[in-house]
């Protein structure tokens, strides 16, 4: 919840130019994660179906709006986010296809967004968690280019590159091993 929160301030931080602060947030946003993943990991009663659904809808959130931010404040270019973004959607569309699939009859929209109630999980593939890295990394070396005068840097635009190359990557391994990385829970009909 802490990173979902964060994500509106950290965009506004961003359009404003006020990146030194929104480095600092951002750092604070991924040590949230890494306690959030820590405990679940560590503690078996601090599992959550709520958890485990709202844990990549905080990542998919902070990046989306992260991208989009830094893409406005002419940190990371255009046809970069355009494609983080499409990826990002084509893999929600996806998993709201599975999770009508997976529903068992009577399909009802309470039952249907009701996170408690799990019919299928998702393995990301190691790619997949590879990208989300690559994609963070570049999010905190643009966070602080400005900061510290490397905004034109040859080096950003490499970490662009291999950025572009893992999205598509990853985006390539949903589709191709689609069936072997969901897991179902429940039985429909």
């Amino acid at each position: 919840m802490t990173r979902i929160g964060l994500s509106p301030v950290l965009g506004y931080l961003i359009i404003k130019q006020d990146f030194n602060l929104a480095l600092g947030i951002f750092g604070l946003a991924g040590v949230t994660d890494l306690l959030d993943g820590y405990i679940a990991r560590n503690w078996a009663n601090q599992k959550s179906a709520l958890g485990s659904a709202l844990d990549p809808l905080a990542d998919k959130i902070l990046i989306s709006v992260l991208y989009v931010c830094l893409t406005y404040a002419n940190l990371i270019p255009v046809p970069l986010t355009v494609m983080i973004i499409l990826r990002d959607i084509a893999l929600i569309a996806s998993v709201f296809y599975v999770r009508y699939k997976t529903l068992p009859p009577p399909r009802t929209v309470g039952k249907y967004f009701n996170p408690c109630y799990a019919t299928a999980q998702l393995e990301p593939t190691f790619i997949s968690k590879m990208n989300t890295a690559v994609q963070l990394i570049l999010v905190a070396a643009s966070l602080a280019a400005p900061v510290f005068n490397y905004v034109d840097s040859v080096y950003l635009q490499v970490l662009w590159c291999i950025t572009a190359f893992t999205t598509i990557a990853s985006g390539y391994s949903y589709y191709h091993y689609g069936q072997k990385t969901v897991k179902v829970l429940n039985s429909s009909k």
